[in-house]
């Protein structure tokens, strides 16, 4: 790839950090401070700084870490370093992680009666078809190295978690499919909880399989 090829990568990408984190802030799915994405390019990787607010990105500002995870521009990287590259480790397709504090999913990672291996149930198709099964990992503290090896254990079969008492991750092959599919796990996290003590019909097993073939979610 040539040196202007990059750099029009780069570029995009650097539009797209700004464009998509000023929609997740606007519609209330990470207050504050909190939240944080990355980009991977061909030289390396872009990641929102360190309490920086996603409402408020400067593109010029956003961080740059080369292939070996190394800090070569842009202000200093978020804390999640740990969390993000263990999912681009585990997952080759991998090419964006949006990790967030959004209300409804974070409220199920502190459930204690939460599915460990299925926290979001399969309640409507496009929740299965956007988002699949999400694991629980244990809780860690934010941007501790212990999370790696739990996201490593999970991410090759499953590009989204919850992390305990944290919040929702999300990896996927593009920053837009990864934001897509992070609202997509809010709002079924909201529909859980809403319903919590209700007598639900979940999808069977065969009308998953019926998703996954017919739009091919395991391909």
């Amino acid at each position: 790839m040539t040196g202007a090829a990059m750099s029009d990568e780069e570029s995009r990408a650097r539009a797209g950090l700004v464009r998509w984190g000023k929609s997740l802030f606007d519609r209330g799915l990470t207050p504050g401070s909190s939240g944080n994405l990355s980009v991977r390019l061909a030289d390396g990787y872009l990641f929102t700084p360190t309490n920086s607010c996603l409402g408020f990105l400067d593109a010029e500002r956003l961080s740059k870490l080369d292939e070996a995870g190394r800090h070569v521009g842009g202000d200093p990287p978020t804390k999640e370093l740990p969390l993000h590259f263990a999912f681009y480790e585990s997952r080759p397709s991998a090419l964006a992680v949006v990790h967030l504090h959004s209300t409804h999913a974070t409220a199920l990672s502190c459930l204690a009666d939460t599915d460990p291996d299925n926290a979001i149930p399969p309640i409507t198709p496009y929740v299965v078809m956007r988002v699949g099964r999400v694991p629980v990992v244990a809780y860690t503290r934010p941007g501790s190295a212990d999370v790696a090896p739990l996201i490593r254990a999970k991410a090759p079969e499953h590009p989204a978690m919850l992390l305990g008492n944290h919040g929702p991750v999300v990896a996927g092959t593009t920053l837009e499919s990864d934001v897509f599919a992070m609202e997509e796990l809010e709002e079924t996290a909201r529909l859980v909880l809403m319903t919590r003590g209700m007598t639900i019909r979940h999808l069977d097993q065969q009308e998953i399989a019926d998703l996954e073939a017919t739009f091919k979610l395991r391909g």
